[in-house]
């Protein structure tokens, strides 16, 4: 018997090219992604503005973070400028970091961050995403403190 498909989960088999959900778009699979070097192609002054929109970003809409045994995966809440947010800075990623590979989708009430790599790409991810705070959960009015 077939186990069940946890949502958001990739069951890409190793080496296959897979079309990201959503976005129309194949990215190579992991044997072409392991035979790229684990580095960032921006400078110095572009990765330090790339990790402050990251920051603010995790800072207003974050929800979780999650490593995975292929990379992390981060849900962040729907709000106004959110996903528009989010696609930009994994359009820069995607181009800077291509030893990755980087995937938004919208999963219920929230949009969710996949990121996978191969090799040595996994540690980068995980120290990659680190330092990044989850948004305080906002309250509603007229519920107890």
């Amino acid at each position: 018997m077939a186990a069940a498909q946890i949502p958001g989960e990739d069951r890409t088999v190793p080496g296959e090219d897979r079309t990201v959900p959503g976005e129309g778009r194949t990215v190579p699979g992991e044997d072409a992604r392991a035979t790229t070097p684990v580095a960032c192609s921006l400078t110095r002054a572009g990765l330090a503005a790339q990790a402050r929109r990251w920051e603010r970003l995790a800072a207003r809409a974050m929800s979780g973070r999650q490593q995975t045994g292929h990379g992390i995966r981060v849900s962040f809440r729907p709000g106004p400028g959110t996903e528009e947010e989010l696609r930009a800075l994994v359009d820069v990623e995607s181009r800077c970091c291509p030893w990755a590979a980087w995937a938004v989708h919208a999963d219920g009430a929230r949009l969710v961050l996949d990121v996978r790599a191969a090799g040595d790409g996994v540690a980068a991810l995980h120290a990659m995403f680190t330092g990044l705070r989850p948004a305080a959960v906002p309250r509603r009015a007229g519920r107890p403190r």
